[in-house]
């Protein structure tokens, strides 16, 4: 099993984002990461889809999915070669003691401090999903409070572009 990203561009229509999810969901596959925001022409969305399954699968995940009426293109991408992010924001707790050691560890992983409370900070983070686990790791030991995570959004690299016809 090995995990895909899947670049879906579709028409910006209401239950677009369910009929695609509920593609998954009646094959049964489990949908690891699900992002999708309008792109640079508003008339159509783009939805990034983290899945693990095998070759076979995949194959047959990208045909059931470029079947569906408002589904322009589908692009499996290359995790090698694509740019993959995410974004997350982490609530700790921490106090007068613990906060330049926290902002230390946020630095070094080029995360900012978004929100500071008595009690709490808050980081906000962008990177691929190792850079986000590592940093965690290393902040858990303070107390996280709360963790909330976009999900995987990705393009690929190089003039390459997704808007190709069908």
């Amino acid at each position: 099993m090995n995990r895909h990203v899947l670049s879906i561009l579709v028409e910006n229509q209401a239950g677009v984002l369910s009929r695609v999810a509920g593609l998954f969901s009646r094959r049964g596959y489990n949908i690891d990461s699900l992002s999708v925001g309008v792109t640079e022409d508003d008339k159509y969305s783009r939805i990034t889809v983290v899945v693990t399954c095998d070759e076979n699968e995949i194959i047959q995940i990208i045909k059931q999915v470029e079947k569906l009426v408002d589904v322009i293109r589908v692009v499996e991408l290359d995790t090698k070669r694509a740019m993959i992010r995410e974004l997350v924001l982490i609530k700790v707790t921490c106090d007068s003691a613990t906060r330049a050691q926290i902002a230390s560890v946020v630095d070094i992983f080029r995360a900012n401090i978004i929100d500071v409370a008595t009690e709490a900070l808050t980081i906000e983070m962008t990177g691929n999903q190792s850079k986000i686990q590592a940093l965690i790791d290393l902040i858990e030991p303070y107390g996280i409070k709360e963790i909330v995570r976009t999900g995987v959004t990705a393009l690929c690299r190089g003039n390459g572009s997704i808007r190709k016809a069908k």
